[in-house]
């Protein structure tokens, strides 16, 4: 199955061609179109020329087509969730999972488009501002190129077309390499809901070669990207003066306060370790519990985590299925060793079937070690101890990433307390860090990113704010 560029409402051949293989199984999927600079080229020419239809079209005609394209996913959910399962190993419950969350992303995108509003601005508040009456609005900021990850195909390009559909923009989607099909189909469903052509173009193909054209390129006047710090900030650095959204990861971490109720939250805590294999950016791999509670929950965690199921992503019943390469498998498979080199037990897991690893728990992480330090995007979690609230708020912060965490507390102050001092764009109490709905605000801080997703507020970083004002 030969699977070209979308580009100006159209399918266009490339010159190059290279196999797309599933990560469980290894079984050849597709072949897949590498885009080269002149294709990328044609998808940013056609994404300007459709500018001035979008930036013309009324919000309700906007609307109309983001909820035509939710109905259509709707319709074709259980098609998208095995192709997410096909392409990623994603484990067929939570592809399906991610398919209803991409209907009512769009569904969100819909609504958004009809309330981009500004204000009124009280112009005589200052002297000299009397007889002046003044507001601002907000106009699509043009060009939009979104570079999405693997790990969410359909919904973490949901955050990105979805938006910009909404403000006007007419978008270049770059999706993960490993992920292409997805992102093919939707600009099939896009076509039927009756966007205009060249308000979408899809280019696949070479992350670095299609990356830097487009954040390069003076057409392109905004960049939203998710992926790693690394790429991310040098995105940032070659960029110019656009704007840029940037999601870049974290190594998200859950306290644990005395006196909780840990049967209560163990399900909860377990799942967001261990879904789709630990691959997602605000997975729970840093777990700090009070010294009093900490045997406790220990042995309840390393029970609930052996009855998960490991397997094919496309039998309902799997937990845990195949890393997205062989390459992460190894390198997950080193960071346990290397943690067990400096002290750290293994409760459990620590082995590796193919491309699976097996859900692992490590006891007594040293600070310094790579599981601590860095983002694992694998099946792996650590779980130390602490004497103390004060402790474990230092623990979670002693760390480049800030994008979510999660504390477990029967104390209002202590709550309160989390709340403002864990350096992080989103602090979840009583839930765990992989928490996430999606019209709620979505970013992080130091190394996890710049801007916040969340549609409303991608919305935003994808306008110009302009003001009128008018004399008497």
């Amino acid at each position: 199955m030969r699977k070209r560029l979308f580009i100006d409402g159209d399918w266009v051949e490339a010159g190059e061609y290279r196999p797309l293989y599933a990560p469980y199984g290894g079984g050849q999927i597709a072949e897949i179109a590498y885009a080269g600079a002149a294709e990328v080229n044609l998808a940013i020419e056609a994404a300007d020329k459709a500018r001035p239809v979008m930036a013309r079209m009324p919000a309700h005609e906007r609307a109309s087509i983001l909820e035509r394209l939710s109905v259509l996913i709707g319709e074709k959910a259980e098609e998208c969730a095995r192709l997410i399962a096909l392409e990623t190993a994603k484990p067929l419950k939570a592809a399906r999972q991610e398919a209803a969350r991409t209907v009512m992303t769009y569904k969100f995108a819909a609504e958004e488009a009809r309330r981009i509003q500004g204000e009124t601005i009280p112009m005589d508040a200052a002297p000299g501002g009397e007889d002046r009456i003044a507001y601002t609005i907000r106009q699509p900021i043009g060009v939009v190129a979104a570079i999405t990850p693997f790990n969410f195909p359909m919904n973490l390009v949901a955050h990105k077309v979805g938006p910009a559909i909404a403000a006007g923009n007419t978008i270049v989607l770059k999706p993960a390499g490993q992920t292409p099909l997805t992102a093919l189909l939707l600009a099939e469903l896009l076509q039927q809901a009756g966007l205009p052509k060249g308000a979408l173009n899809v280019v696949t193909g070479s992350g670095s070669a299609i990356g830097d054209r487009l954040v390069t390129d003076g057409r392109v006047k905004a960049v939203t990207f998710t992926g790693s710090p690394e790429v991310g900030i040098a995105i940032r650095h070659k960029a110019g003066i656009k704007k840029v959204t940037l999601e870049l990861g974290s190594n998200s971490a859950l306290i644990v306060d005395k006196g909780v109720d840990a049967d209560a939250m163990m399900a909860r805590a377990v799942t967001g370790a261990f879904s789709f294999a630990g691959q997602i950016c605000i997975s729970l791999q840093r777990i700090y519990v009070h010294e009093q509670l900490f045997d406790e929950f220990v042995r309840k965690f390393v029970a609930q985590t052996e009855t998960l199921k490991l397997g094919d992503p496309l039998d309902p019943d799997t937990d845990v299925s195949a890393l997205i390469s062989s390459g992460d498998a190894e390198r997950s498979m080193h960071w346990i060793e290397e943690a067990r080199e400096r002290g750290a037990v293994v409760a459990t897991g620590g082995r590796r079937e193919g491309n699976i690893v097996t859900p692992t728990v490590l006891l007594h992480v040293d600070p310094q070690a790579s599981l601590s330090c860095k983002e694992a995007f694998a099946p792996i979690v650590m779980i130390n101890k602490v004497a103390s609230m004060e402790e474990a708020i230092r623990e979670v912060n002693d760390s480049r990433f800030g994008l979510q965490a999660g504390i477990y507390t029967r104390d209002l102050g202590t709550a309160l307390h989390a709340a403002e001092a864990l350096e992080v764009g989103g602090v979840m109490i009583n839930d765990i860090p992989t928490f996430r709905v999606d019209h709620m605000p979505y970013g992080g801080v130091k190394d996890s990113g710049i801007g916040r997703e969340g549609v409303k507020y991608a919305v935003q970083e994808m306008t110009e704010l302009k003001l009128v004002c008018f004399k008497r």
